[in-house]
């Protein structure tokens, strides 16, 4: 019998994080193509106009350095509040009386980020 729309026999499947096999092996083999040819990457950069260089070099980069996000401060803020109300909960007082102090500061920092 088929199964119905949108359910498969195994009713967990794939673990939520780990990779596909495929793509975890093509990684694999783009690094070591990478790292067995490295000196011939670098001189055929070399021979590149330096704006083509640096295009070459700039998406690469999106490889080895994670991308920036943008960070909402409004959501920054409440993260902050809510990390130091669970904190609040379990601390003695000398902590809760510094943790007191870093709320007053992020609400002076939110005054200026409203503005």
């Amino acid at each position: 019998m088929a199964q119905r729309k949108g359910k498969t026999g195994n009713p967990n499947g794939r673990p939520k994080g780990s990779r596909n096999r495929a793509t975890v092996e093509m990684k694999s083999w783009v690094k070591e193509l990478i790292n067995g040819n490295m000196t011939q990457l670098e001189k055929d950069l070399q021979a590149l106009e330096p704006k083509e260089r640096w295009t070459i070099v700039e998406r690469l980069m999106q490889f080895c350095i994670p991308k920036q996000s943008q960070v909402d401060v409004k959501a920054q803020v409440a993260a902050e509040y809510a990390e130091l109300e669970r904190l609040l909960r379990s601390a003695p007082d000398a902590v809760v009386t510094a943790i007191a102090d870093r709320v007053r500061e992020l609400k002076e920092i939110s005054k200026t980020v409203k503005k």
